[in-house]
């Protein structure tokens, strides 16, 4: 009888250690016990935390460590971090901010059509102007305080107050008005304000800041 004999690609490498790997576990033996064995007795992880967590609550130091938790976030929100890169006025200045904008990439519409090219110019403010100045000051200085009330009285207003230090909350309560929070010095940071009481307005195509000395 003949044995026809048939090729076959070479199988990958993956295949190859797969197979050998099965035909290793088909002929194993049992060599026996090398050495003495020992049953596993350590703790499980989730059951060790919720065995702590549970000594924690009979003890009552769980409820202590929530009531922290929830105080250290109502202090956050009512008296949140002053910046650190503003301070009282020493020297009065005023200075100049040009919002105008560079286009990185192109600006498309919904249909893929060109908007606006990537190098165009664009300035906010001939879109929209500022309704209302923007006062920076830090409520926990009186004196800043009461000339944020002069100015809001002086425009009628038109003033959107803004802190970078003391609790809007409070401000809030006692104004009876909106009251804002510089977060993080975002705005402060791209205006290049670093001393308050300061005051924006709009000069036309950019912003005049106005940073003023308070009385001693």
């Amino acid at each position: 009888m003949k044995l026809a004999l048939c090729t076959f690609p070479a199988a990958p490498a993956s295949l190859v250690l797969l197979a050998a790997l099965a035909s290793a576990d088909a002929l194993a033996t049992d060599l026996g016990t090398l050495g003495p064995t020992y049953e596993i007795t350590e703790p499980h992880l989730l059951q060790m935390i919720e065995q702590r967590l549970r000594a924690k609550e009979r003890s009552g130091e769980l409820a202590r460590i929530e009531q922290e938790a929830r105080q250290r976030g109502t202090d956050t929100v009512r008296h949140p971090p002053a910046l650190a890169n503003v301070r009282t006025t020493q020297a009065a200045r005023t200075f100049f901010y040009d919002p105008t904008y560079t286009l990185d990439r192109n600006i498309l519409g919904a249909q893929g059509e060109l908007l606006f090219a990537a190098g165009t110019q664009a300035n906010p403010l001939d879109v929209v102007s500022l309704s209302r100045h923007l006062l920076f000051f830090d409520a926990r200085d009186a004196r800043q305080v009461l000339r944020a009330r002069e100015l809001m009285a002086h425009y009628q207003g038109r003033v959107k107050p803004i802190l970078t230090g003391g609790s809007y909350l409070d401000l809030m309560k006692s104004w009876r008005m909106p009251v804002y929070y510089d977060q993080q010095g975002l705005l402060t940071r791209r205006l290049g304000i670093t001393q308050v009481p300061a005051l924006v307005s709009q000069d036309g195509r950019r912003l005049r800041i106005d940073e003023m000395e308070v009385p001693r």
